[in-house]
C-alpha cells in the first residue's frame, strides 16, 4: 500500500480502525455487563454504534496524523484509543478476577477481527487479480484490517496497566506483587511515550505483530501478498 495517496490511505484505513477500536471496546463493556457491572448500561456505552466509541483524538486525530506521517516517509507504530466505557470494579462478583477476563475480552476482540478481515481478504483473492475497483480497496482494507488487529493485539499485551497486559498480570500475581505492578500504572504513558521516542516500541511490537499475520495467512492458506 506504499503506492496510496494519503487520501486513499485515510479512506482504506479508516473504516478497519475504526471497529478494531471501538468494537474491542464495546466487547470489554459487555463482558463487565455480565460480569455484574451496569456501568456502561446505565450511560448508554454498550451500543454496537461506533459512534458511540470514537474518541476525537485516539480515534481520529492521532491515528490520522500517524498515517500522515507515514505517507510522508516518517512511519511509526500506529497509536489509537476508544472512548473507554466506565467500569466500576466495585460491582464486579469477583473484582480481581473479573477484571482479568474483561481484559482478555479485548485481547480476543483484536484477535477474533483480525482473522474475519483475513477470511475477507481470502475472499478477494479468490476474485483474481484486480488493478481497479472495489474489490482491490475491499482487499487493501482488508489487510489494513489485519494489520491494524494484530498490531492493537501485541500493543495491548503490554505487561504494563492500564494495558490489558498488565490487567491479566494484576488478576494473576500474589497480592503483593500486583500492588507493586499497580503503582506503574500512572507512569505508563511516559513510559509508553519514551520506547516512541526512542523506537523501542517498534523493536518490541513489530516482531510478534508480524507472527500473528503470518499465523493468519498459514491458517487461512493466503499467500503473501
Amino acid at each position: 500500500m506504499s503506492s496510496l495517496t494519503l487520501v486513499q490511505r485515510l479512506a482504506v484505513y479508516a473504516l478497519p480502525l475504526i471497529l478494531a477500536l471501538t468494537v474491542r471496546e464495546m466487547v470489554r463493556g459487555r463482558v463487565a455487563f455480565y460480569l455484574g457491572d451496569t456501568t456502561g448500561a446505565q450511560f448508554g456505552r454498550l451500543s454496537l454504534n461506533p459512534l458511540n466509541h470514537i474518541d476525537p483524538l485516539g480515534t481520529l486525530l492521532l491515528p490520522g496524523l500517524t498515517l500522515a506521517l507515514s505517507s510522508a516517509g516518517l512511519g511509526g507504530i500506529l497509536i489509537g484509543w476508544p472512548k473507554l466505557i466506565p467500569i466500576d470494579p466495585r460491582r464486579l462478583r469477583e473484582p480481581r478476577r473479573d477484571l482479568g477476563l474483561i481484559a482478555v475480552s479485548g485481547l480476543l476482540a483484536n484477535l477474533v477481527m483480525a482473522f474475519i478481515w483475513g477470511v475477507i481478504l481470502k475472499m478477494t483473492l479468490a476474485q483474481g487479480p484486480v488493478d481497479e475497483g472495489v474489490w482491490l480497496g475491499v482487499r487493501y482494507m482488508s489487510v489494513a484490517g489485519i494489520t491494524l488487529n494484530a498490531g492493537f493485539f501485541v500493543l495491548n499485551l503490554l505487561p504494563l496497566p492500564p494495558f490489558d497486559g498488565g490487567r491479566v498480570l494484576l488478576s494473576l500475581l500474589p497480592a503483593r506483587h500486583a500492588i507493586r505492578l499497580a503503582a506503574i500504572e500512572p507512569y505508563s504513558f511516559f513510559i509508553l511515550l519514551g520506547l516512541m521516542v526512542t523506537n523501542l516500541l517498534s523493536v518490541i511490537l513489530v516482531p510478534p505483530m508480524l507472527l500473528v499475520v503470518r499465523t493468519i495467512f498459514t491458517v487461512l492458506a493466503i499467500d503473501a501478498i
